[in-house]
């Protein structure tokens, strides 16, 4: 029997990485050592994988609610919103949620609310709810009618989309609405609280749950009450869209017109998803602790892997310092093994984790009532947050043993059995 056929494999490996270099690298050397506890290997890459498909799920819920409700403030238009008292939730279900709902008051608060100081601009919507087979040929949804010649929330797409106003008996469908009543770009009759209107094109996605409602001007609303498919009444409208003055203080303006038209509740931008995003904060607080948990769990896993990992290959980190290898090679060669684990148990959970965000998506109630789904942005830059986070814990986790290990005095370590 040879000198060389009575080394240990795992020195076999190393002495064939020195004496044929072309074969052998540092990332090969890694790899063939993890092969060598396949099983060992395998539920490290499991549990980090665990892990990681947990934070990826998590953090897909969470910033999913939190990007619709700031995309849907962002793109309102308004400053406030006034609406009927007791009507601050039905605001943020149709709104943000994307339920359809339908609340009234006076059309004449408009005026009263122009009136206070601060307010710049002012204008108004009416929600109606239309009822498949009842008053109209489309699914349920929700009809908002606007007033053409001061409106500042519609009237912007309009001119991009259409180049014109709507005339009296035409209607214009928000982004999800077209593909609810097949749409698409050719122009269709439908019925709507028994009057005919036509199609003329669709709006852009808003990110609100306007998206599913369909557009028409005011002057459609004799028509509807005449027919009586719908509860509105004359000189009813369901909110006020208010912009604010450049200097205007917000806060002192809500209160201005709280203070002076009790028949009202006002909304700030800033506000709006405020319940949700109180709800939310309970969600991420308890997803906080459950991470920390688990990523000690983890911590603590790959710490006392990589421990029996250090007490196995002593003696071949003994040769490997014995013949030239200095401690930085010993710590790169760990360190690869490390990331390379890492790196497959963090890419698992993260094709696991969006899976599984995809899947459910549907089956929880706050989030399909959601007007927008994630970005690619989104979903890469969460991809990217559970990689780090993978790798970083099992980095962290075998510090300890490859710092012991790399110390250790070559003689000494040759000698252990």
């Amino acid at each position: 029997m040879s000198a060389f056929s009575a080394v240990p494999s795992a020195e076999k490996a190393f002495f064939s990485m020195v004496i044929m270099p072309e074969r052998f690298t540092l990332y090969t050397l890694a790899l063939k050592n993890l092969k060598r506890k396949a099983l060992r290997t395998a539920i490290l890459v499991a549990a980090l994988s665990l892990l990681v498909a947990a934070i990826v799920f998590a953090l897909s819920f969470i910033v999913r609610v939190e990007s619709s409700i700031r995309l849907t403030s962002e793109r309102l238009g308004a400053d406030l919103l006034v609406v009927p008292a007791g009507s601050r939730g039905a605001t943020e279900d149709v709104l943000v949620e994307n339920r359809v709902k339908s609340f009234y008051m006076d059309k004449g608060i408009v005026d009263m609310v122009r009136k206070v100081s601060g307010v710049d601009k002012v204008c108004s919507q009416t929600y109606l709810v239309t009822l498949a087979g009842l008053c109209c040929s489309v699914p349920e949804a929700m009809v908002v009618t606007f007033d053409q010649k001061n409106d500042f929330i519609v009237t912007p797409w309009l001119r991009n989309k259409l180049g014109r106003e709507l005339k009296k008996g035409e209607a214009i469908a928000g982004s999800e609405s077209a593909y609810n009543i097949g749409l698409g770009l050719v122009e269709v009759d439908s019925m709507l609280f028994g009057n005919v209107f036509r199609m003329v094109g669709v709006l852009d996605k808003t990110g609100s749950g306007l998206d599913t409602a369909l557009f028409i001007s005011d002057e459609n609303i004799g028509d509807i009450i005449k027919n009586g498919k719908s509860s509105v009444k004359p000189d009813q409208i369901s909110v006020i869209f208010v912009k604010l003055k450049k200097d205007a203080d917000a806060y002192r303006v809500m209160s201005d017109i709280e203070n002076n038209i009790v028949e009202v509740d006002v909304v700030t931008r800033k506000d709006i998803g405020k319940s949700l995003i109180n709800t939310l904060g309970d969600i991420s607080r308890i997803f906080s602790i459950t991470f920390i948990l688990s990523s000690l769990l983890s911590l603590f896993l790959v710490w006392a892997i990589f421990t029996a990992v250090a007490n196995e290959r002593a003696r071949e980190v003994g040769i490997m310092r014995a013949i030239g290898a200095r401690e930085r090679h010993v710590v790169r060669l760990f360190v690869m093994e490390i990331v390379l684990l890492g790196a497959a148990g963090s890419v698992v959970g993260i094709i696991s984790g969006t899976a599984l965000s995809l899947a459910l998506a549907n089956s929880f109630t706050i989030l399909k009532k959601l007007p927008t789904d994630l970005t690619v942005g989104l979903r890469l830059s969460i991809a990217a947050a559970g990689l780090v986070i993978g790798t970083g814990i099992c980095v962290l986790g075998a510090l300890g043993p490859v710092r012991r290990i790399k110390r250790m005095e070559p003689l000494l370590a040759i000698k252990e059995e």
